[in-house]
């Protein structure tokens, strides 16, 4: 989310800013700025809208400008889409501009501190803290690279930064973790920005920082350093991608770039709303407090597509650890029955977009029914998100592809966050169980990063042996069977193979008519599943007797399925409540793999839309 570029040379800045924001725009946006020398010292200028307008209002000023200079399109997470809220964002004296990507999560203690001593804040930022902190730092230091450093040692959370100071017309400090950065060489020249398509206009030489590190660039040289101020070196790389492969991060597609950018996509999700030692969630930025839950007796979950199959996990969560009923609606069924919603009730309607006609027709109703409605959405500003009483983001960033993907895992992830919170607030989880869940959560990104580069390859193999089968069955039990229907949804989304998602216990009540050689079935069967996994085993030796292939998706080392099933594809334990994230991406690279061997567009497939917004 959000896009970045810098620059430090003598060609025309704002061209340069301008021509690198218009390539960063793939990334999604709703506001846009650029900030550089001008006759008395930084001109700043912002919009909430596109690239173009920034550029139509630039045009109508015509202010000479000068390198270096900051670009920034922003995806609001902290403040609503506003020219106020746009980046870059100054510190009290005009002289610091600061462009960041990312989410500070220590912010409202440092804006605290800092309107304490007399610093004075212009936005709703969670970036406009590092502004004033670098302020402070160079009253200190005087020295722009060691005052970003320190404000960095305060900070918690993700960034990629970019900040300039008047005082100092030859130098860019810029600084990473947790999210993208890379700088470009050129003669006499450097730039900075926040994914490679927005430098190949002007260079193919690249360094791409890391977690920690910082880089003061001159026209002269780039000095890498890490937040303890040790030198450090990166290497030069030379891009060969062209312009359309480097949108796409080099990916082939956006749907394969947005599954492998689900574990930053958890990380960003989880940023600042979770303890991982405590187990203590907290959503303060979603407004939600104790008592927005109190006298909840029943609670509905309301949505549409991959988000319903989303809703399903979150009952068997909540139910089991809230110990509250949930029921799970359709939301294009939910409108036109007559649900009993109270004023006891609470509505949770969950949409990528914010936007879904039906599931914003949803939320209307509980509301005029008296419901507390609870919005779960990727995008701030989006109709849902405004007509709920209050609203958790998710972050996953911009979603390309039609077919979801990050913005499904994402919203998992805030269900699991929301049962932890309940589980603590009703006292139904023990304090052992929520802080184990706690640390296993916080180290999903990594371990999905690492079932990513694991059963790629092997699930692409798959694909050349089943791509031109034309019809599949998926199999899963208790908190799986959802996953099974979206693994099945996938799989017809985007390479238009006919697939049904059951839940295992139903085959013998009707779908084992289809069972034959030619009708694999995909079985999701995690030995630490219990008594559920020996009667997976069973659906599996049922579907097997009738000679049917097994495509079986387990826990690693399980010989038994192993022995049972055609192909195994073998996946880490986890608890129960993390086992819908970990066996939902490989089911979307399947499908991923399974278009792309049928010459499908995997990216936008046919008849579909991204947003539904009409009936």
């Amino acid at each position: 989310m959000c896009g970045i570029i810098g620059y430090l040379g003598d060609r025309p800045v704002k061209s340069v800013l301008l021509e690198g924001l218009r390539r960063l725009e793939y990334r999604g946006y709703d506001s846009a700025g650029v900030v550089f020398f001008a006759r008395e010292g930084l001109f700043l200028h912002r919009v909430k809208g596109k690239v173009l307008d920034l550029d139509e209002s630039l045009a109508r000023l015509e202010v000479p400008g000068r390198a270096p200079g900051l670009g920034h399109t922003r995806w609001a997470t902290h403040g609503e889409p506003s020219e106020t809220n746009a980046h870059p964002h100054q510190d009290c004296t005009g002289e610091v501009a600061v462009v960041h990507n990312g989410i500070i999560e220590n912010y409202h203690s440092l804006k605290k501190e800092l309107s304490s001593r007399g610093h004075r804040f212009a936005s709703e930022t969670d970036t406009e803290v590092l502004a004033h902190l670098i302020e402070e730092a160079l009253r200190e230091t005087g020295d722009l690279s060691e005052a970003v450093r320190r404000a960095l040692l305060r900070v918690r959370g993700a960034y990629a930064l970019g900040v300039i100071w008047v005082r100092n017309p030859e130098k860019i400090v810029c600084a990473r973790n947790q999210s993208p950065l890379v700088l470009g060489l050129g003669e006499g020249e450097v730039f900075l920005a926040s994914d490679v398509p927005a430098l190949l206009p002007w260079t193919r030489r690249v360094i791409f920082l890391e977690d920690g590190d910082l880089a003061e660039l001159s026209r002269e040289e780039v000095r890498l350093f890490g937040l303890d101020g040790k030198p450090l070196h990166r290497p030069v790389q030379e891009i060969t991608w062209d312009a359309s492969q480097a949108e796409k991060g080099g990916f082939p597609h956006f749907m394969l770039k947005e599954i492998y950018e689900q574990p930053e996509a958890i990380r960003d999700t989880l940023l600042g709303r979770m303890d991982p030692e405590s187990g203590r969630v907290d959503l303060s930025d979603a407004g939600l407090e104790r008592d927005f839950f109190d006298g909840v007796n029943r609670i509905f979950i309301v949505a549409c597509g991959t988000s319903y199959h989303a809703g399903l996990v979150g009952k068997y969560l909540l139910e089991r650890w809230a110990g509250i009923p949930v029921e799970v609606d359709l939301a294009s069924e939910f409108r036109y029955r007559a649900p009993l919603v109270r004023s006891d009730a609470l509505t949770v309607v969950i949409s990528q977009s914010g936007e879904t006609a039906d599931t914003l027709a949803g939320l209307r109703l509980a509301r005029e029914l008296g419901s507390r409605v609870l919005g779960i959405v990727n995008v701030l500003g989006s109709t849902i998100a405004r007509e709920s009483h209050r609203v958790v983001y998710t972050h996953a960033g911009p979603e390309i592809g039609v077919a979801s993907t990050k913005a499904f895992t994402s919203q998992l992830t805030v269900l699991l966050l929301l049962t932890l919170y309940l589980g603590e607030l009703t006292g139904r989880m023990e304090e052992s169980r929520r802080r184990s869940l706690a640390r296993e959560l916080a180290a999903l990104p990594a371990l999905l990063t690492r079932i990513i580069e694991n059963t790629h390859p092997r699930l692409r193999s798959l694909s050349e042996k089943y791509f031109r089968r034309e019809n599949f069955l998926y199999l899963g039990r208790n908190i799986l069977f959802p996953v099974a229907l979206e693994g099945a949804l996938k799989l017809k989304e985007i390479s238009y193979i006919h697939a049904e998602g059951y839940a295992a216990g139903e085959m013998k009540h009707g779908p084992i008519a289809l069972i034959e050689e030619t009708v694999p079935t995909v079985a999701l069967a995690p030995r630490e599943a219990g008594v559920i996994y020996e009667k997976m085993l069973s659906n599996i030796q049922e579907v097997r007797s009738r000679r049917g292939p097994v495509l079986a998706f387990g826990t690693q080392g399980d010989r038994d399925l192993a022995t049972l099933s055609t192909e195994l594809v073998e996946l880490p334990p986890v608890s129960w409540e993390l086992s819908p994230l970990v066996y939902t991406v490989p089911l979307q690279l399947f499908a991923y793999e399974m278009a792309v061997r049928r010459g499908c567009d995997v990216d936008q497939p046919r008849n579909l839309a991204k947003s539904v917004t009409v009936e």
